[in-house]
């Protein structure tokens, strides 16, 4: 269905910048749009600490400087005007299941930027492979047609 929307999940990891680009490729294809959606919270080990969290950290203002910065690395000027960003509070699985609600599609790449994490928890395209609320395709490793991170320009 032409005109729906594209939701990528976003991290600031080669794997999310994969995932963008595909995401950015198959919307060029079906006339899709791409909403670019990062999450942030506060981690739980702050939670115990006196007395409190510091005034200058800003897990919220991060996300969004990894967010524009991604979405500008991994696409040309053009398509990157024409992604939506959303940065989002909370678990990084359900920000992307709530924000695919009435989209096309889900896209996350295959590993993000925490393994410790992933490895207590579960992955997030693991998790949004079960509960998405429309299909979820989840890139991995070289994709044809779409350079490795390292291999493409830095701006």
């Amino acid at each position: 269905m032409a005109g729906g929307r594209i939701v990528v999940g976003v991290d600031g990891s080669a794997p999310s910048l994969k995932a963008l680009k595909w995401a950015a490729r198959q919307a060029a294809a079906t006339g899709d749009t791409v909403q670019a959606v990062i999450s942030w919270e506060y981690p739980a080990s702050w939670a115990t600490l006196m007395p409190g969290v510091p005034p200058e950290f800003d897990p919220e203002g991060l996300a969004e400087q990894i967010l524009d910065e991604t979405v500008s690395k991994a696409l040309p000027p053009d398509q990157a005007a024409a992604v939506t960003l959303a940065v989002v509070g909370g678990n990084p699985s359900q920000a992307l299941i709530d924000a695919a609600k009435g989209a096309e599609l889900l896209v996350v790449g295959d590993r993000g930027r925490s393994g410790f994490k992933a490895a207590v928890l579960g992955s997030v395209s693991s998790n949004v492979s079960q509960h998405a609320p429309c299909p979820v395709v989840v890139v991995r490793g070289t994709v044809p047609g779409i350079p490795d991170v390292d291999e493409t320009d830095e701006k």
